[in-house]
């Protein structure tokens, strides 16, 4: 049965307002009860009634439009001039101003506003508002901080076939923007539509590039001129180097010829704080460290083989695949190898040999980067194979002074905090990034966060120390603000940090002695007896002997030996 309802109104009457009045209420429908229908029902009991206090939520999803920001700048004009006076004609102005300066309205006004001046001075310099007064005291002890981490942007490659982020690079000036270099470093990647841009971003606009560089080569490294900050340096997959102005756009300035360039990618490329602020050097797989002036790119100033065995052959020479430089020691510079050597070189050397001053060996991969320490130049930090190390250069030719626990993934990069000298961080390949504090924990991080689920190829830290760039492997850069405790440097703590370096030192000192005494007495016992080989198996069953000796021994200096035990230990081994 359908059921319609018809409302009929005049034509008249359609459009016309509505008038509303009061009125008592009234009955328009009445039904008694009726008794008799009381047996068509059941009667419920008990009644069950279920109340809900708590609010009722609803869920709402709104889409905002995106706020487009846009940078302007403000000309500013000299004003204040008479109209006859130009501002730009230095002689018109300072022909005014003498005569402004001879009339009588001018002295007494700068003896008035003299006067005011001079006593406001006098009040400020009355009192130290920034006073510090409890200053030496000891401060109470807080409750400490948890280490903590969190995101606070994403820069992701515009492009849709992804690269990775192999090199980062803050802008000097207040960190206000990052260099980020693209480039796929996987062997004989030839995926079509792939792009050789690399980007400056601005950290206000992080969905689009501030810059797009645009080099005739992926890039593998990106730096920042810290003298010039409109000058960046590029290091090639190609192995050319190549500079740009920002001044003047993403394409490059100048660029070094190929056939004078590495033959390898360049995974390292530097500044260095000369006069002019020009000349920088780079370091490649091919075994070459080049330096370069980029008011003269067509050929390398100098050049340097990496042949650790003094021939100078490029045959010879190990592949350079971490290069760092610190200001603070102009001639030094190190080098991490694909073979697991770390090189010391100095620059002032006379001949090419005498240019590599120190070779430390102790990671079995290669070395992914090497870093000094910024408060401590002879403690550096290496990154390679599954742990870090820490090195000192007082100490020549013997292993690290610390290191950190194997890790089951690779560890890819690393970085020292600039502003706490017993902190760095380490990126490993299943995303993880782990930050170290080697004061208060030494087998395990103090942090360890999730940042990716891509391997994290390349770290850098701004120069507060308080937001660190992670690249990963499809081009992401993540910036990570660390909490306070991780950022903030504690009373006493550099020299806290620098009796641990010299503790270790020497601790090593004593290690590397024993080992030559050792060595040294193994020499004299094999002079001493005679020239015949013993028996492997006499050789074995006395190493075996010596051993459940010891354990024997042990077993009763602690009252727990049980001779049915040693003799079924004895038949297993047998």
């Amino acid at each position: 049965m359908e059921i319609k309802l018809e409302y009929v109104r005049k034509r008249s009457e359609f459009g016309r307002p509505c008038s509303f009045s009061d009125s008592l209420a009234e009955v328009t429908v009445d039904i008694p009860p009726d008794p008799s229908l009381a047996g068509d029902f059941i009667p419920q009991d008990p009644v069950d009634f279920a109340f809900q206090e708590g609010p009722i939520m609803a869920v709402h999803e709104v889409n905002t439009e995106r706020v487009q920001v846009s940078v302007k700048g403000v000309n500013h004009v000299e004003g204040g001039w008479p109209q006859h006076i130009d501002p730009k004609n230095s002689e018109l102005t300072s022909r005014y101003r003498e005569e402004v300066e001879r009339e009588d309205a001018y002295t007494r006004s700068v003896q008035r506003l003299g006067s005011l001046v001079e006593h406001c001075i006098r009040q400020n310099n009355a009192i130290d508002i920034y006073e510090e007064y409890f200053e030496e005291e000891e401060e109470e002890e807080e409750e400490e901080e948890h280490p903590s981490a969190k995101t606070i942007s994403v820069i992701r490659d515009p492009n849709m076939t992804k690269r990775m982020a192999t090199h980062i690079s803050w802008h000097p000036d207040a960190n206000r923007a990052v260099a980020v270099a693209y480039c796929s470093l996987d062997f004989q990647d030839s995926r079509k539509d792939m792009s050789f841009d690399s980007y400056i971003w601005d950290l206000e606009k992080p969905y689009s590039p501030e810059l797009t560089l645009k080099p005739s080569s992926p890039l593998v490294t990106l730096e920042y001129n810290s003298k010039d900050w409109h000058h960046v340096l590029g290091g090639c997959y190609n192995g050319q180097i190549v500079y740009w102005d920002t001044r003047k756009g993403g394409l490059p300035v100048e660029m070094t010829p190929v056939e004078l360039s590495h033959r390898d990618p360049v995974y390292g490329a530097c500044w260095l704080p000369s006069r002019t602020g020009t000349e920088c050097f780079s370091g490649s797989t091919d075994g070459q460290v080049l330096w370069w002036d980029i008011r003269k790119m067509s050929q390398p100033s100098e050049k340097l083989i990496l042949d650790i065995t003094k021939e100078d052959q490029l045959k010879k020479a190990l592949g350079a695949s971490a290069l760092d430089f610190a200001p603070t020691m102009p001639t030094k510079f190190l080098v991490g190898t694909e073979q697991g050597t770390i090189i010391s070189c100095n620059r002032d050397a006379k001949t090419p040999p005498e240019k590599i001053a120190h070779i430390f060996s102790g990671h079995l991969g290669a070395v992914y980067r090497v870093t000094r320490n910024p408060f401590f130049p002879k403690v550096f930090l290496s990154v390679g194979d599954w742990t870090a190390r820490i090195w000192t250069e007082e100490l020549m030719d013997s292993s690290s002074i610390m290191e950190t626990k194997y890790h089951t993934p690779y560890l890819l990069d690393g970085c020292w905090s600039p502003v706490k000298p017993a902190v760095f961080f380490t990126a490993k390949s299943d995303g993880t990034l782990d930050i170290w504090d080697f004061l208060f924990h030494q087998k395990e991080p103090s942090l360890s966060l999730k940042v990716s689920n891509d391997p994290l190829l390349s770290l850098c830290s701004q120069d507060n120390g308080r937001i660190l760039g992670c690249g990963t492997r499809l081009g992401i850069v993540s910036l990570l603000e660390i909490s306070p405790g991780l950022c903030t440097m504690r009373k006493n703590e550099k020299t806290l940090t620098s009796t641990m370096f010299e503790r270790e030192t020497r601790r090593e000192k004593v290690l590397q002695d024993k080992h030559r005494e050792r060595l040294l007495r193994e020499q004299d016992q094999a002079r001493a007896q005679p020239e015949e080989q013993e028996d492997p198996r006499e050789v074995f069953e006395k190493a075996r002997e010596d051993f459940f000796s010891i354990i024997k021994a042990e077993k009763r200096r602690r009252g727990q030996e049980d001779p049915e035990e040693s003799e079924e230990g004895e038949e297993a081994a047998q």
